[in-house]
């Protein structure tokens, strides 16, 4: 079976896969000595495994043992026996890697192995999947092996009460989406009390389909949002304005960027239709975001493609699955301005309560590894973002499928008339065939043209996929045809039926190239499963998006030199190589777009962690005395400083204006004079100030109680950090978003964020300080005191689309409308980075 291993993965990979199979052979000579166990001494092995660990013996040292029983396990209670590859996936899990197996080669029950292990050290291992049907459906089929071998597990699905979430990661093993998952680590850094969390200290995590989430939704951020109390009418005025211009005339899309903008008459009809003078000038910068979401909403956001309207909502349609995204919004104001285009009610647009990508999110697990079809192709970002190695583990047996070459037409009609005579030709074999296509649109196209030619078949996309997984398992029965969205099903079998071996297996049709070569890969995956037969080809066009970005020119001159008309095909390895090529170069540019998103969130990440590390010091301190004294302290040392400058002498130094300023935040007027502070070094007048306002503090706390004063040190203290970290977020945003501009100084905007940032969080340290020392020291002090949330959120996860939140103070020199744009584009500033 090892022996199958080719020189195809590489010298590294192989030596990897030899070093393993080594171990693989320890598990295979334990199996008849765990095979004769009862199930009740299989069942105590778990418990002599936790009692070796306490005695120093390391995970590493229990894994030939540990793999054999799992093995052993899912023999007795799933009748499957893991295979040698299998036992090598698992290894790789438990080593912190992602380990890249072929479709169909029992991914689930790989992560069996190394969940099992690794739930022994008692920490709580987490299995992330793209949905909540995965989790449920694996929590249910595999959670048989680890309850059987005296283990918990849980399902963390969206909705569920907070009681029930803190049931699910209090098991050994807890089963949820990527999304549940990050919003429960926010939600849990909003609490109140600490009996409110629901989450663990972050163990070890393995993600199914790991491309998908770590990569496809790497520049997705999760959001606790809040209601901004906000008109809508504007968006209806931009809607019903723009409805009105004219491509050319009024604005230009730039296809390659996806980018709109107004032209000079289209900017003189908004001034005119709006009566101002300037469109571009400050006071109208709302209206001019409203103008350009609008002009986006209607003429680059399709129905159907990019979103869907159900039952008067606008939903989100993902690009890489095609599922629809429920629950999430596009932010600022995209959303609202598509539900004016379709005339629904304009929902509030909302404020950040708290975010984290999902890079940032995933990277605080002690020990990450995952699971994939389609790994290699995204190694270096795996490497560089997340520290994960790709291992490509060899196939049980031998991959046989045919993999064709693309047939390119010269037009969008001309290709899909194609698609469906090949579908006709092969149901006619009765040989099943899977349509791929990149949108709903083109699926429901495809449906029409064969209900026309009278082939019955199923249609699997965003707007029905509550049986997906029950379609797409019936894929591969004889005279099925499947159409079906780009992952659509993904994470369920094709299991071929009786006699379609014989047919030549499942066949695969792409109806467009994706940008990602990997999101390809996978749709051929779903054939040629465990040595099945096999085929796929792709049918294209020059009027595919991809190809029309990418020198479809060039290839429709030679098109129309030699005289092919709309039905002929070009069917040429040179044009598939030609493809790929162009597919890395999007890769490429995808890639670093992750990046920099990463780069610029790293730098907020840093301060989440020290405002959510010390929000959670507060939470789980029975007194806080020392923490408020040590910012009182602080508070009391900046008011010093900055009254009593080394420049000037003690003579000249502003006693009256320190005296004002501690009156008005920390002491009453009788217990600080001006003679208290005179001759005094600055060390010995903060030292003090301070034995003044502990006088007065133990004062308080004796009128009031130490039990109610240190319930009155938290409701401040967190009232304090919680605003102000909210109003920071929102700053940070803002800086975000108008940062692009110091490159016209030739400052690097990257360092220019870091460099403001770390100053901005200073700063809002120094706010909260302040506040907390004012109210505890001024504010009236309830007995029956409640802690409450500054602001009630609830869980969004926009995508991020362009345009400013709000006007942004510009520290380069004002640039005309008119003038040419800084950044040398050769365009006038306003048609620019002006827009």
């Amino acid at each position: 079976m090892l022996g199958l291993v080719k020189k195809i993965f590489g010298d590294a990979n192989e030596r990897e896969i030899k070093r393993m199979s080594r171990t693989v052979e320890q598990i295979n000579e334990l199996e008849p000595t765990i095979a004769a166990l009862s199930d009740e001494q299989l069942r105590n092995k778990t418990e002599e495994f936790r009692a070796r660990l306490e005695k120093g013996e390391t995970l590493d040292d229990l894994l030939p043992e540990a793999f054999a029983v799992v093995r052993e396990t899912s023999k007795r209670v799933l009748n499957k026996r893991h295979y040698d590859v299998q036992l090598i996936g698992g290894m790789v899990l438990h080593q912190g890697k992602i380990p890249e197996m072929k479709t169909g080669e029992g991914k689930t029950l790989v992560g069996t192995l190394a969940v099992y292990l690794n739930a022994l050290a008692g920490k709580g291992v987490h299995l992330v999947t793209v949905n909540d049907y995965l989790a449920q459906r694996d929590s249910q089929e595999m959670g048989q092996i680890y309850t059987f071998l005296g283990m918990t597990v849980g399902c963390n699905l969206n909705g569920m009460s907070h009681e029930e979430k803190q049931a699910a990661y209090a098991c050994d093993i807890t089963y949820g989406t990527n999304n549940e998952y990050g919003f429960d680590y926010l939600r849990d850094n909003m609490v109140l009390y600490k009996e409110q969390m629901v989450q663990r200290p972050l163990y070890y995590a393995i993600i199914d389909e790991v491309d998908s989430i770590l990569i496809d939704e790497a520049r997705t951020p999760l959001i606790i949002s809040g209601q901004a109390q906000k008109s809508t009418e504007l968006y209806y005025a931009a809607d019903r304005f723009v409805s009105r211009l004219q491509e050319t005339e009024d604005f230009t899309i730039d296809v390659k960027m996806r980018s709109i903008s107004l032209t000079e008459q289209g900017v003189s009809k908004t001034e005119k239709a709006f009566g101002i003078d300037n469109l571009f000038s400050h006071e109208h910068v709302t209206l001019n975001h409203h103008i350009n979401q609008a002009l986006r909403a209607r003429f680059i956001m399709r129905r159907d493609v990019d979103y869907v309207v159900q039952e008067d909502e606008v939903l989100i349609v993902d690009e890489f699955t095609g599922r629809l995204m429920a629950g999430r919004r596009y932010s600022d104001g995209l959303h609202q301005a598509i539900e004016a285009k379709e005339q629904l009610e304009v929902q509030n647009e909302s404020m950040t309560l708290a975010t984290i990508t999902f890079q940032n999110y995933f990277r605080m697990y002690r020990k990450l590894a995952g699971m994939t079809g389609t790994a290699k192709t995204e190694e270096e970002e795996f490497k560089r973002i997340y520290g994960l190695e790709v291992v490509q583990v060899p196939t049980n047996r031998p991959m046989i499928r045919n993999d064709m070459p693309d047939v390119v037409y010269k037009s969008e009609n001309g290709k899909f008339k194609a698609v469906v005579e090949e579908i006709v030709k092969r149901h006619q074999t009765g040989q099943p065939v899977l349509v791929g296509t990149v949108s709903i649109e083109n699926s429901e196209r495809v449906s029409d043209m064969l209900k026309k030619k009278g082939v019955k078949h199923q249609v699997l996309n965003a707007k029905y996929h509550a049986e997906e997984a029950a379609i797409i398992a019936n894929a591969g029965q004889r005279g099925t045809v499947t159409i079906a969205t780009n992952m659509a099903g993904r994470g369920t079998d094709i299991l071929l039926g009786e006699g379609v071996p014989d047919l030549g297996g499942l066949h695969i049709i792409g109806t467009e190239r994706h940008e990602s070569r990997r999101i390809d890969n996978q749709l051929r995956g779903r054939a040629g499963r465990q040595g099945d037969p096999g085929s796929s080809q792709f049918y294209l066009s020059m009027q595919d998006e991809l190809m029309r970005r990418f020198g479809a020119d060039n290839i429709m001159g030679m098109m129309e030199r030699l005289g092919f008309d709309e039905d002929s095909p070009i069917e040429s390895r040179l044009i598939t190589r030609a493809i790929e090529s162009a597919q890395k170069r999007v890769e490429g540019s995808n890639f670093d777009a992750r990046r920099i998103v990463l780069q610029y969130d790293d730098v907020i990440n840093l301060q989440r962690e020290k405002i959510y590390g010390d929000r959670r010091e507060i939470l789980n301190s029975e007194n806080i005395r020392d923490i408020v004294m040590g910012m009182i302290r602080a508070t009391v040392t900046r008011a010093v400083e900055s009254h009593c400058s080394d420049e000037d002498v003690p003579e000249d130094w502003d006693l009256e204006g320190l005296l004002a300023y501690s009156y008005a935040h920390y002491l009453p007027e009788n217990r600080l004079t001006k003679e208290d502070l005179w001759g005094k070094e600055k060390p010995e007048m903060i030292d003090f100030i301070m034995e003044r306002v502990e006088q007065l503090y133990d004062e308080r706390e004796e009128m009031i109680g130490s039990v109610t004063m240190r319930e009155f040190e938290k409701v401040i203290v967190l009232r304090a950090v919680d605003s102000k970290w909210m109003d920071h977020i929102d700053a940070m945003d803002q800086l975000r978003q108008g940062i692009h501009l110091r490159a016209y100084g030739g400052n690097d905007p990257l360092r220019e964020y870091q460099f403001e940032g770390h100053n901005m969080f200073l700063a809002m340290i120094e706010r909260i300080e302040e506040e907390i020392t004012l109210y505890t020291m001024k504010a009236h002090v309830e007995s029956n005191l409640q802690r409450e949330a500054v602001a009630e959120g609830q869980a969004v996860d926009p995508k991020a689309e362009a345009g400013p939140k709000k006007p942004v103070k510009r520290s380069a020199e004002e640039v005309g409308r008119n003038d040419p744009c800084p950044c040398g584009s050769g365009k006038k500033y306003k048609h620019c980075h002006g827009a």
